[in-house]
């Protein structure tokens, strides 16, 4: 049982798992009566959080029903064996100086999106497009502005702490920025040939336990149970297909420009520590993206790209492919917002953060931003779900497709050139420096 209330299991706790194992179509009916006495309880009393444990440990092992009609394994070899056919990527023609703009227009664009969307992580649209229709700043074209009527300021709670863009004088500290310096280390340090096991060593030296989130915190948790890799993604770990292997995915595309299939490999060996299936597959889907951005522009075509790289019979696969439809329908961008709204509700934790959901408004942003950086960020983050989140993958390939060069000043300016990390070994640095860093990592890996 664990002794510390930030590793408790909680009704949430219960309910997450519940729905997980729902989506991944295990037989759970034999369960149900005990599920609904276990979150009818106080959890907080040492004997039912002892039975909510073994409710956890159990529900992972329940079956899948044969009627299921996904296919989603978690190891590499049988995620590889799954897939479709690629589409043949054009071969990588740049030179070094272009190949160094677009690392650069890379990270710049990930820092931009990311930003775009910070201060207004985990509201609503409601709130969103409220507060940018009564300020006139609707649609969305720029960053967050705190300055408002006081009436609109309260009305929309409005707090001066957060990296408004009034407030901003660098990239602020952000997790996913954390995590693309994180896999940078990782890469220089291990080279092509790291591990899950060195990703793992690396977040236990490297990240503070209150600083992650969701199955993060519970990766780490069993790490520091000597509960290793891929069991570590599984073991009491009711988010494991959430967003965060997603967020963690970016690097392993800029270090294997125009190699889709490598940069998901990459990709899969950090995320399989703390997910599986679908949370896996996030991640192997953007890193082939970005990785084919560096040799393609056309945005439907770098999506199947990604898509190629993971398995075929997937409920991810199935999303993305549901909203590339719609963009061959001539679908608004409205109505797609609308209609991801339909399917998922933001207003619940489990599909505000999951993997897929998130994935269709990275997909809804790329779609109807056309290759225009800014309108592609915007559309990202005005969608809602994880703001901050899915400004910041977009950014990262709609940079790499136009280098850093063309990003608009608008945009890179409040930056200052400048991150703040909370890695232990980082601190504050250049974003012109991590792209020289991540220059010298590609040389790395490819000599």
């Amino acid at each position: 049982m664990s002794q510390f209330p930030l590793f408790n299991i909680t009704r949430q706790t219960l309910e997450i798992e519940w729905q997980q194992c729902e989506d991944e179509g295990r037989i759970m009916n034999l369960h149900e009566r005990e599920f609904r006495q276990l979150c009818a309880h106080d959890l907080n009393d040492p004997a039912r959080q002892r039975k909510a444990e073994d409710f956890l440990d159990r529900t992972i092992q329940m079956p899948i029903r044969e009627n299921f009609p996904y296919n989603e394994p978690s190891s590499l070899e049988e995620i590889r064996r799954q897939r479709g056919e690629a589409p043949a990527l054009p071969p990588l023609k740049i030179t070094d100086a272009e190949l160094a703009d677009k690392i650069e227009g890379a990270w710049l664009g990930r820092a931009c999106g990311c930003l775009l969307g910070k201060p207004v992580e985990g509201w609503h649209r409601s709130r969103m497009h409220g507060y940018l229709k009564e300020t006139k700043r609707f649609p969305l074209a720029d960053y967050f502005s705190q300055k408002a009527a006081e009436p609109i300021r309260k009305k929309y709670e409005i707090d001066n702490e957060k990296p408004f863009i009034e407030n901003v004088r660098i990239m602020p500290h952000d997790d996913d920025m954390d995590y693309t310096v994180a896999a940078l280390e990782i890469i220089k340090k291990h080279g092509q040939d790291f591990s899950p096991e060195d990703v793992a060593k690396f977040w236990l030296e490297n990240f503070a336990p209150l600083r992650l989130w969701t199955a993060e915190r519970a990766a780490f948790r069993n790490f520091c149970m000597d509960v290793p890799p891929p069991q570590s993604a599984v073991f009491r770990n009711p988010w494991r297909e959430w967003i965060g292997a997603q967020i963690r995915a970016d690097l392993y595309g800029y270090v294997a420009p125009a190699q889709p299939e490598r940069a998901a490999e990459f990709a899969w060996r950090d995320a399989c520590i703390s997910h599986v299936k679908n949370g896996i597959y996030g991640s192997m889907w953007v890193a082939a993206m970005i990785s084919s951005a560096f040799a393609a522009s056309d945005i439907p075509f770098i999506i199947r790209a990604g898509l190629a790289q993971i398995p075929a019979q997937s409920r991810l696969r199935d999303a993305i492919s549901q909203v590339l439809k719609w963009r061959e329908e001539n679908v608004s961008y409205d109505e797609a917002s609308e209609r991801l709204h339909r399917l998922w509700d933001e207003k619940r934790a489990y599909d505000w953060c999951h993997v897929i959901s998130n994935a269709m408004a990275v997909a809804i942003g790329l779609l109807w931003g056309e290759g225009d950086f800014e309108r592609s960020i915007c559309r990202a983050v005005q969608v809602c779900f994880d703001t901050d989140c899915n400004g910041a993958t977009v950014g990262s390939i709609a940079g790499v497709i136009i280098g850093a060069k063309k990003i608009p000043y608008k945009w890179s300016k409040p930056l200052n050139d400048t991150l703040e990390s909370s890695i232990a070994c980082r601190g504050r640095l250049a974003i012109s420096g991590l792209a020289k860093e991540t220059l010298e990592a590609i040389e790395k890996i490819h000599k």
